[in-house]
């Protein structure tokens, strides 16, 4: 469910009246309960049944199946795959129709809401020993933790919490986010900004709503210059002891596990999901909704378009074992000494 802290929620509504506001007064009508409240929305996996969820495309029918929600929209070859606790919404556009919803629930003047700006959270709270640089921004509802360093110029947006003991350098901004223990971000690192997500791609470009949160937990190190963004529903997450250098794009919904490194110019397009122990050197790229076993190494400037096991070795693009990269890169070298001999 979309965290509160960060995105106002600005329900609970009835499905058929939230529908009809919206101009779908037919679909409305084929609803046979249309005085059930809506009271969220959520992942499929993770929702409640209060919660509206999405199901666009036939690679969510699992999830569907075994979802908890009490709303889905889904596209009409779904229909059948939606739980008899649902109330379906059946829509051609339905990731159009969902974004219709999620502007209307947690309307974006609250999701921009600026720093200081959530009354409702009360007064930020610090315990003892927390540093505060000249010109630092804190928002309502801010928790930091005992022996915490906040350098210069940084912006903590509403609802963050940080953890014991991290170090937060100068010109940092963070929103939407929840920071463990002994977290360090180096001077211009960038948390919880929106996701590049859109509909209609290169016609109208409407913006998908990025309502998640990032969650960073114990141990984690980003270097400067780096963006992590927040989930679109769910969370992009940093796993412990996880140390990303300079210059990294993470995009929404990424999941990187424990202890792994990332080097500079490294960038993750959303949903990508990054094992424990995975190296990856300079300039690496992935195409995103993709899976990187558990210590996994890729070599500098590979680009990653599919799922790969635990302990492979990659390097290429795009990517493929490092064996294979070698044999390939030897064969074309002979062939272009030959043809120049020729």
């Amino acid at each position: 469910m979309v965290d509160t802290r960060f995105h106002r929620f600005s329900g609970p509504i009835a499905v058929g009246a939230l529908l009809t506001e919206l101009g779908h007064a037919d679909l409305a009508a084929g609803l046979a309960d249309t005085d059930r409240l809506v009271g969220g929305v959520s992942e499929l996996e993770l929702a409640a049944p209060q919660d509206l969820v999405l199901a666009a495309h036939a690679s969510y029918a699992e999830d569907l199946r075994k979802t908890a929600a009490g709303f889905a929209i889904v596209h009409p070859s779904l229909r059948d795959s939606v739980p008899t606790s649902a109330v379906a919404i059946v829509a051609p556009r339905a990731h159009h129709l969902f974004t219709e919803i999620l502007d209307r629930l947690y309307p974006s003047s609250t999701r921009a809401a600026i720093a200081g700006g959530r009354e409702d959270l009360g007064a930020p709270i610090f315990e003892r020993d927390v540093t505060i640089g000249s010109n630092v921004v804190i928002g309502n509802g801010v928790e930091i933790g005992r022996g915490t360093i906040i350098g210069a110029n940084t912006v903590i947006g509403p609802g963050v919490t940080i953890g014991r003991n991290s170090i937060i350098a100068a010109n940092c901004t963070i929103d939407c986010a929840h920071l463990g223990n002994d977290v360090v971000l180096h001077s211009g690192v960038r948390v919880g900004t929106e996701g590049f997500g859109w509909l209609d791609h290169g016609m109208a470009n409407r913006k998908i709503p990025q309502l998640g949160r990032v969650i960073i937990q114990d141990r984690v190190e980003i270097g400067a210059n780096s963006t992590v963004d927040r989930g679109a529903l769910g969370d992009t997450v940093i796993g412990d002891g996880t140390k990303i250098d300079n210059q990294v794009q993470i995009g929404h919904n990424c999941r990187i596990g424990r202890n792994c490194l990332i080097a500079a110019q490294s960038g993750l397009s959303g949903s990508t999901i990054v094992e424990d122990s995975v190296l990856m050197g300079g300039g690496v790229g992935t195409s995103g909704h993709l899976r990187i076993g558990a210590g996994t190494t890729i070599f500098g400037r590979a680009a990653v378009t599919k799922d790969w096991p635990a302990g492979s070795k990659l390097g290429g693009a795009p990517a493929q074992e490092l064996t294979d990269f070698w044999r390939e890169l030897a064969t074309l070298r002979k062939l272009a000494k030959g043809n120049k001999r020729g």
